[in-house]
């Protein structure tokens, strides 16, 4: 278990942008950029700002016993509209929810058993304006890891950030939903991002990240990396001038270990013992930045999915929900 200093505010003690971070192993200082704080608190007022305008509506491309499933279209930051689906039980109202992040890709997340649980409402989104079901396999020419990547206000992780932030007031405003009970899932880019959500919004009452990217960042890309999509940031520093300079910069606002060392929320995280992408070191020290009520699943797998995930998360959150 980790232990945070923390302000009379609630806050995480930094001095010159430096969490300290201990537990009875090891002590770490964590070098979270000086405004981190600003950057996000801007990024969440922006994605609070939104208007709130979604529309849901049947369809037919997809069924799941028990769980009526709708297309649902909504309007995010800068007048961009994007997709998804919202499933929930028959005849269900304010039963608890979630958002379910999807991994790494462009295509949609079908509704199954790990974007579900039973006696839950869910929401799923395509972050890059494809419809709902929209499938497509993962290419190095299609990824998007380095997009925007030059400055941390244009990278694309900002932007899906503040998309999953809108994607939970919408979720929040469901008839079948209640507004108390929300929380954020997902798995691998999935994973990280729910963390974020934990952090920035006060919807979130509980967090399940399964194998969580982009932790510990910096010290990841400083190791050799040969598996894809990570890669596509070596490939990127590789030909652009200071390019492992102006990565480590805009990553750092991104790192999921200082996401999680603000994330105040029950949060249930799980590694894969072989996981070449999350490693298991990076993603245990995601695990000890988190202050608070947490549990950690140690799987004898790669970065897959696991069947364990599916009951792990529903149990945490029955319990903190």
């Amino acid at each position: 278990m980790a232990d945070v200093n923390w302000d009379a505010c609630g806050s995480p003690k930094t001095q010159n942008g430096r969490l300290e971070v201990t537990n009875n192993k090891v002590q770490e200082i964590l070098e979270i950029p000086e405004d981190f704080d600003e950057f996000w608190q801007e990024a969440r007022q922006e994605a609070l700002n939104c208007h709130l305008d979604y529309r849901r509506s049947a369809q037919s491309h997809v069924a799941l016993p028990g769980m009526i499933i709708e297309s649902i279209q909504m309007a995010t930051v800068n007048d961009r509209v994007i997709s998804g689906w919202f499933a929930h039980p028959m005849g269900a109202r304010r039963l608890p929810g979630f958002l379910w992040i999807n991994p790494y890709g462009r295509e949609s997340i079908l509704p199954n058993e790990y974007s579900t649980r039973p006696g839950f409402a869910s929401l799923n989104l395509n972050f890059f304006g494809y419809d709902a079901f929209y499938q497509e396999k993962y290419a190095i020419d299609r990824g998007y890891f380095t997009q925007g990547i030059e400055l941390p206000k244009t990278y694309i992780y900002r932007q899906i950030t503040q998309d999953c932030l809108v994607a939970l007031r919408v979720l929040q405003a469901q008839n079948e939903v209640d507004e108390e009970r929300i929380g954020a899932m997902g798995m691998s880019q999935g994973g990280g991002l729910a963390i974020a959500c934990g952090h920035l919004s006060p919807i979130v009452s509980a967090v399940g990240a399964d194998m969580p990217f982009l932790g510990d960042i910096r010290n990841t890309l400083a190791r050799p990396v040969h598996r894809y999509p990570l890669k596509e940031i070596i490939d990127f520093i590789e030909v652009t001038p200071l390019g492992r300079e102006r990565v480590n910069h805009t990553l750092g606002y991104f790192d999921t270990v200082y996401h999680a060392s603000r994330c105040q929320k029950p949060t249930h995280v799980s590694l894969g013992l072989k996981d070449p992408a999350c490693r298991p070191e990076t993603v245990r020290k995601i695990f000890d930045a988190l202050p608070d009520q947490k549990a950690l699943v140690e799987l004898d797998s790669g970065h897959d999915w696991n069947p364990e995930m599916i009951e792990g998360n529903r149990h945490w959150f029955l319990d903190h929900l």
